[in-house]
Formats: structure tokens, C-alpha cells, sequence
């Protein structure tokens, strides 16, 4: 269509003409359509790709007083200014007709429509039924839905055809779809047995002439586009020339007894075409070459005027040129000299960085030796049966494991040391890859199930034969299950999709709907050593996925990712079936070694440590400590260690620590550094300027061991910061240490009441704030024997727990307790006035009774108010 319009264009070069293309979506056309009138176009030309959505912006392209002119396929309404198109309910009729001829009035079809919903689907699927009506014997078992590339409809096809074996002839909408359908009937061996007929009878390869030519189809209904039709009556509309409104374009058979002819006649009328359009060429590179003349001429005689001017100026110019190439050629000379000295520096610093990876490679070599050396006995104790004690068993396990993860690590430098040098050799053999990949989800399952993850495999066939290397595709495949694990939260899903997209293609998706990547780290995921900064903290080496990326670049296929935050994401690879695209070095016939039993067995480990870990028990102590730790098995060591002397509480991100720190005043706090969701520097700066938590002491423990990391780590006002690897008893120590000074603070604000600060102790500026405040508010009011924690903790901002836990960890005893120790100093000093009865002290100083101030005053002197006021 369009080739015939542009055909007909060529005849009026002065007309500004417009092509949109919807892609067969309706919405899209409307939005074109508006956006073409907002353009105020002199005269409008649609084919309808739906008729009811497209009828409204077309009666408003009418009503607005502008031509429209429908092609092809009509709209639901009369207001159009001309129709171009065929009679679709004929098109129905003939292929009913030619369909009785094939069948002799006996046999069972199937149509599939061009369109569904369209004016084109709706005439010709009517057509067809009028006339197959006419015959008893002839059937429709069924009409199928095919709208282009949008909707497949080979597999409800074959299994209809799997299902009605005595189908006798496929009535196809358009040509496209009825070599679709020969398709599927040659995969099932149908091809000789169904007649296809299709509908266009378009020119070229694969068009539905030649289609017929090839007696892949038995005819086809050729079915004229229009496009020089619609261009001559627009043309007569915008000149204001007679046109005719209904523009009904004939329609006619094509099958083996004309269409060699008519395949001759559109050969002979393309090349009669192209014959012209070389003419029309040929006309305007000679009107080129007469402009291009003439503006040589003029060009030339503006040239010989200058050439006096400019021959003065040269022969001065020449003269100055001289003296600049002697210094442009001793400047030359001492750019090739600095030239020389930089390819002798890049050659050294290749050599360099060449040994350094040499290094780099045996170092990574070495590590394997004493990592098998720990390995190998650790194994053997934990299968020893005289290990009986649980407690020693994790701790060997916890050994074992990390082993096996420093391994892993290794080798993945190793894999990547190898492809950065082009010594990784793809060794491909031909697997099942459903069944390679069930392999390694077994190794996930016990994690899902733990973690009540939907974890599922969901594959078109029970069998793709792909040819791949197993080791690298284990490797893959791995690294994406583990991320996807890694990020997706309990109760989430995990899903893996394997399906063939094309004859020469196989696809794998891992998809989850963990906390996703923005569009900034999708754009950057796949480079070496990048690390996404997501509300998870960054993890791994930043290796995973660039190897995972060359490796399935060495199998020729590609990996890619999509992505968005805190909804899902899927990585998908694709894989070329055969073995066409490996060299024969590179192909392996015989069957191939699992290697995938190391990361598998290391995550069935990592699954029973987890199980093997009791159930956090709250121990009763008096003192408690915070631990916000994200990495489970640091928990577990700090935890077993510290949970004989003090009562913990584990958070496992930055917010939760944070919630736990003010829900529970600890009496300390352990954090690493880098944490999910908020890092230890922030919280630590936020529970240090907190007035609930500054008192607080917090020790920092990182990875980070720069001088400058660990003054950063001072800064926020940490009482300690201690580097990874660490001793646990350094540990244990700096605790006990860090209590022990809080506990002689806290004797120094109580060893004199009213508390005071002397400049000897260096608490905490808001701990001071604090106390300021506190022990003036108590002045103030410990006369009022209806004074409650709940009134001075809404004065001061404070909720009844919090102050409770503030004024126990600062001063070691309660409120009401501190509130009676400030009411009995009063009242020892009121006592020396003789003016005042033991009655009159108690009342004044906020006692509800003489007999309860008597008890109270006795229970902290030994003698009663009496006795004292006496002595």
C-alpha cells in the first residue's frame, strides 16, 4: 500500500505528504490521528485498524472540516468524504466458493481472522458463512483469532489440529497468517492432506502470489490496497475536482491455472516501475549537473577577481610560512622525542601491570592450597563421632562454611584472571538444559521452603537440547539464583522461565520480586567491580554478574536485565540453539562432569547452619546489649559469646536497630558499619544526638580499617571502633570496660543530691542537658505528693518507659526512688528548724503521710525523723 501510494506521489512532488504507522494499535492510531489535527492537515487518509475505537477522532476530523478519506477497512458511521477499499463480505464469498469447489460440497474448515473486532474481519468471516451456509456438508469447526505478529495462534492451532484430524481446509484472513498455518501443518506432517487459502495476493518473496507459485497455499484472494486509488481521489478532493464517494476496488482469484501469469504481470509492473524511478533519477542528477554548472561559472569568474587579491596576499603569506615550518619542524621534533619517552612508559607500565596480574594469579593459585588444608580436617572432625558437644559442632560448621565461601571467591578471581588473558575454553556438549537447571534448584529448595519463597521452574517443554558448557552455565545460572535469593524478601516468589522464542533461539529468565535496581543500576550492573546502592548494602565482590555476562558472551548468546524498584526483576539470557556458532575445539561429544556440587553443597551448608542455630533464648540479666549485625553467623559467635553475662537483642538492618535502640534503652550497642537500609555511621550519629540514647555507649565494628575511615567512625561520637578481624575478647573487654565507666558516671551524678557535674567526669553534652533539666524539674516540684513518672515524662518530652530506662542508666536507681533520695535530703536539712513539726517536714517536702515519711526516713538513716531532729 504504501509503496503504491508513494508511486502515485511522484507525479505531484508539490504535496507535503505525512505517513504514521500504529504498529496494529488502536490507541496508538487515535493519539496519532489527534496529534495529525492539532498539525491542522488539509485532508485526512485512515485505515482503520479497529472500526468502533477509531470511529469517534474520525467523525471529529470530519465535523472540523476536514476531508476524510477511509481506506480499506471501513468505520462504524457514514461521516467519511470518500471510501477506497474492496468489498470484504466478496472476498468472504469467493473463498467460500473456491472453498466448495476444493471440497465438493463435503468437508470440515477452519478460518483464522485477519483482525479481530475489525470492519475487514467482521465482512469477510460474514461473506465466507453465507456462502459455506449454502452447503451442508461443508463445516466450520472453528475460528481462530490472529491479529499480525500481535496474538500467536500456532498453538491453539495445533492442538485443534492435533485434536480434528480430518480438518480439510484452513481459510487464513491474509496471506502472513495462512503461511503460518502451512508451517504448523508441515511440523505435524499435514501439509499435503489441509488446503490453505489466504487472502492479499501480495508481490515479492513470501507474498501470496508467490506463495500459490510454491503450492504452499492453494489460492489466494487478491486484494487490492488502494494506496493509488486513495492518493488520486484525495487529489481530486484538495483541487475541488469531481470524485466518486464509494470507490469499490476489484477483487479476483489467484491459484495454479492463472498465476503464473499474474506473477508475471507484477514482476513486469515492479520493473516497470523501477525503470521509471532510475528515469526520474537520471532527470535530476542532469538538473543537478546544469545548477552545478552554472554556479561553476559564476564561481569561476568570482575566483579570477579574487586571484589577483589573494595572489599578493599568498606571496607575503608563503614568506611568513616559511619562518612558522622551521618552528613548527623543531616543535615536531620535540614532539616526536616526548612521543618516544611515552610509548617507553606505556611499554613499561604494560610490563607492570602485566607482572602484577601474574601475581595476582599465583597469589590466587596459593590461597587454594591452605584453604584445602583447613578444609580437609575440618570435614573430617565434623564426621568424626567424637565430636558430641552441638555447640563445638556449629562452630566447625561455621568454619567449614566460610571456608567453602572464601573458595568460591577465589575461584571466581580465577575464572576472571582467565577470561581478562583469553584462556577460558568453552567445552560444549549437548544437555537438557529443564533438567540442568532442576539440578540446581535443589540446592535452593530448603532455603524457599524455610523462607516460604514461591520458588518455581516454569518451562514450555519438558525438553530443550541446548548446547552449552556446564560449567559455565552452573556458574550462571547460580550467581542469578543466589542474588535473586539474596534480595527477594520471606513470602516473595522466585521464578524461572525456559522456553524456545524462535526455531534457532532457547531462553532463560530468573525472575523475583525482591527490592529491584533503579534504571541508573540497571544501565551499570553488568560492569566489573560496579556495586549497586539499593536499600541493601552493596554485597560480593561486584564479579558475579560481569562474569556471569562474559561467560555467557563466550557461548555466544546474550544477557540482559529488567528492573524497577521494589516491584521485580528479571535477568533473562538467550542461547542459540545447535552447535553451528562453536568452533570444533569448542564442542565436547562425550558426557560432561557436574561441577556444580561445590556451590550447591555450600548452600545446602549455609541452609543447615541456619537450621542447626537454636532458638534465640532471652536470657535474664541485668545488663542488655543491642547487636545490629546483618551477616547471621557474626550474630550467632557474638551472641553465644556475650549472652552468658548479658541480655541481647539482634537487629538485622539500620531501621530495625534503630526502632529496638528506643523501644529498649540498652545498656550498649554493638553495629557494623555497612548495614541494609541506613549504614552504623548514621546510626550511630542519630542515637548519639537522640535525648533518649546519647547515653549510650557504642562500639563500631568494619571492614574499613583506614586511618581516615576510622576518624570518620570517632566522629559520629562512638566510644569505640574496632576493625575486622577482630578478638572476641577485645571485645568482651571494651564491653565490660565501656559498662564499667557508664556504671562510675552514673555513682558520680549520685553521690551527692542535688547532682552535680565537677569538671573530673566528661559525660555526654546531652547527657548533661539531661540531667540539667531533670534534677531541676525534681526541685521544683518534689513538694507535690501527686507528682507521677507520666507527669515529668510528658514535661519532658519523654514517654514513662524511656524516662524510666534513661534516669536507671544515667543515676542506677528509678525515678520514684531518686524522686524519695531528693525528698529525705530536704527533709534532713528542714528537721534542724525548731519552728517545724515532724508533720509540717513531711507535708513540705511532698510525703501524703507523717507515718509513710517516718517509715521511709527510718529505712535510710536507721533512726527516725524524731531521733534525728533530737541529735
Amino acid at each position: 500500500m504504501q509503496e503504491s501510494m508513494y508511486r502515485e506521489l511522484s507525479f505531484n512532488p508539490e504535496i507535503n505528504f505525512v505517513m504514521k504507522d500504529a504498529g496494529g494499535q488502536s490507541k496508538i492510531q487515535i493519539t496519532q490521528i489527534e496529534e495529525l489535527l492539532k498539525q491542522k492537515i488539509d485532508l485526512l487518509i485512515v485505515s482503520p485498524n479497529e472500526a468502533e475505537p477509531i470511529t469517534p477522532v474520525v467523525e471529529k476530523a470530519y465535523q472540523n472540516g476536514i476531508p476524510v478519506i477511509i481506506l480499506d477497512r471501513r468505520t462504524n458511521s457514514d461521516q467519511y468524504t470518500a471510501y477506497v477499499g474492496a468489498d470484504n463480505v466478496e472476498v468472504g464469498q469467493i473463498a467460500g466458493a473456491y472453498t466448495n469447489t476444493l471440497l465438493k460440497g463435503t468437508g470440515k474448515v477452519i478460518e483464522i481472522s485477519e483482525k479481530p473486532g475489525s470492519s475487514a474481519d467482521i465482512d469477510r468471516h460474514k461473506g465466507f458463512m453465507e456462502t459455506i451456509s449454502r452447503f451442508p456438508g461443508i463445516r466450520l469447526t472453528a475460528k481462530l483469532d490472529g491479529d499480525w505478529d500481535k496474538y500467536s495462534f500456532e498453538a491453539p492451532l495445533t492442538k485443534l489440529l492435533q485434536t480434528h484430524t480430518d480438518i480439510d481446509v484452513i481459510f487464513c484472513q491474509n496471506d502472513r497468517r495462512a503461511l503460518t498455518a502451512f508451517k504448523v501443518c508441515k511440523n505435524l506432517g499435514l501439509e499435503k492432506m489441509i488446503r490453505l487459502i489466504g487472502v492479499d495476493g501480495l508481490t515479492g518473496p513470501n507474498g501470496g502470489i508467490d506463495l500459490v507459485d510454491r503450492d504452499i497455499l492453494n489460492a489466494t484472494i487478491l486484494y487490492p490496497t488502494g494506496g493509488e486509488e486513495a492518493i488520486r481521489t484525495a487529489i481530486s478532493i484538495l483541487r475541488k475536482q469531481p470524485f466518486k464517494r464509494e470507490n469499490r476496488l476489484q477483487i479476483t482469484m489467484i491459484d495454479s491455472t492463472n498465476v503464473r501469469i499474474m506473477k508475471l504481470q507484477s514482476e513486469k509492473l515492479v520493473a516497470q516501475q523501477q525503470d521509471i524511478e532510475r528515469r526520474q533519477e537520471k532527470i535530476e542528477e542532469q538538473r543537478a549537473i546544469s545548477e552545478n554548472q552554472s554556479i561553476v561559472i559564476y564561481t569561476v569568474s568570482i575566483t579570477l577577481a579574487m586571484a589577483l587579491i589573494f595572489g599578493a596576499i599568498s606571496f607575503y603569506s608563503l614568506r611568513e610560512n616559511r619562518k612558522i615550518n622551521k618552528r613548527l619542524e623543531v616543535q615536531n621534533h620535540e614532539i616526536s622525542d616526548q612521543k618516544n619517552q611515552i610509548e617507553q612508559l606505556a611499554q613499561s607500565a604494560e610490563i607492570e601491570n602485566e607482572a602484577k596480574l601474574k601475581f595476582f594469579t599465583n597469589i590466587s593459585h596459593e590461597f587454594r592450597t591452605p584453604l584445602t588444608l583447613i578444609l580437609a580436617p575440618i570435614e573430617d572432625v565434623l564426621a568424626s563421632e567424637k565430636i558430641r558437644d552441638p555447640l563445638i559442632k556449629q562452630e566447625l560448621s561455621l568454619i567449614r562454611k566460610n571456608t567453602l565461601r572464601l573458595l568460591r571467591l577465589v575461584s571466581q578471581l580465577m575464572d576472571f584472571r582467565k577470561l581478562g588473558s583469553h584462556r577460558m575454553q568453552v567445552r560444549a556438549g549437548e544437555h537438557n538444559l529443564v533438567a540442568f537447571v532442576k539440578d540446581i534448584m535443589v540446592a535452593f529448595e530448603r532455603i524457599a521452603s524455610k523462607r516460604k519463597i514461591d520458588f518455581q521452574l516454569i518451562a514450555s517443554d519438558p525438553e530443550v537440547m541446548v548446547w552449552f558448557d556446564t560449567t559455565m552455565l552452573d556458574k550462571v545460572i547460580f550467581n542469578l539464583l543466589s542474588n535473586a535469593f539474596k534480595f527477594t524478601p520471606d513470602k516473595g516468589r522466585v521464578y524461572l522461565y525456559i522456553k524456545t522464542i524462535s526455531s534457532d533461539q532457547a531462553q532463560i529468565t530468573v525472575e523475583d520480586n525482591g527490592i529491584g535496581m533503579t534504571e541508573s543500576e540497571v544501565a551499570h550492573v553488568f560492569e566489573v567491580f560496579y556495586q549497586a546502592e539499593s536499600g541493601y548494602k552493596a554485597l560480593g565482590t561486584g564479579l558475579g554478574l560481569a562474569l556471569s555476562k562474559e561467560l555467557i558472551s563466550l557461548h555466544k548468546g546474550t544477557i540482559s536485565v529488567r528492573s524497577q524498584p521494589n516491584k521485580e526483576t528479571a535477568f533473562t539470557i538467550e542461547l542459540p540453539l545447535g552447535n553451528k556458532h562453536f568452533q570444533e575445539d569448542e564442542l565436547q561429544t562425550g558426557h560432561a562432569e557436574d561441577f556444580s556440587m561445590v556451590q550447591n553443597f555450600e548452600i545446602q551448608e549455609e541452609d543447615a547452619a541456619s537450621n542447626n542455630a537454636s532458638v534465640r533464648e532471652v536470657s535474664i540479666h541485668e545488663q542488655s546489649v543491642l547487636l545490629i549485625e546483618d551477616n547471621n553467623d557474626l550474630v550467632r559467635l557474638l551472641e553465644q559469646k556475650l549472652n552468658v553475662n548479658y541480655q541481647i537483642l539482634v537487629a538485622n538492618d539500620g531501621e530495625e536497630g534503630l526502632r529496638l535502640a528506643f523501644e529498649h534503652i540498652p545498656d550498649l550497642i554493638v553495629c557494623d558499619v555497612t548495614l541494609p537500609k541506613k549504614d552504623g555511621l548514621s546510626v550511630s550519629a542519630i542515637l548519639k544526638a537522640d535525648f533518649r540514647t546519647s547515653h549510650i555507649p557504642v562500639i563500631l565494628l568494619t571492614a574499613r580499617t583506614t586511618i581516615e575511615q576510622q576518624i570518620e567512625g570517632i566522629q559520629t561520637g562512638v566510644d569505640a571502633y574496632i576493625t575486622k578481624p577482630f578478638n572476641l575478647q577485645y571485645v568482651q573487654e571494651s564491653i565490660k570496660t565501656l559498662l564499667k565507666n557508664r556504671s562510675a558516671l552514673r555513682e558520680h551524678y549520685t553521690s551527692e543530691l542535688p547532682i552535680e557535674i565537677s569538671s573530673g567526669t566528661n559525660p555526654n553534652k546531652l547527657d548533661k542537658k539531661f540531667i540539667t533539666q531533670f534534677t531541676a524539674y525534681i526541685e521544683e516540684h518534689y513538694d507535690n505528693s501527686e507528682l507521677s513518672v507520666e507527669d515529668i515524662g510528658k514535661d519532658l518530652g519523654m514517654s514513662r518507659v524511656q524516662l524510666y530506662r534513661k534516669v536507671k542508666a544515667l543515676v542506677g536507681m528509678s525515678v520514684n526512688e531518686y524522686m524519695q533520695q531528693v525528698r529525705l535530703n530536704k527533709a534532713k536539712f528542714l528537721l534542724r528548724r525548731d519552728d517545724l513539726t515532724i508533720a509540717d517536714v513531711a507535708y513540705k517536702v511532698g510525703f501524703s503521710s507523717p507515718t509513710y515519711f517516718s517509715t521511709a526516713f527510718k529505712g535510710k538513716y536507721n533512726q527516725t525523723p524524731m531521733e534525728y531532729k533530737k541529735s
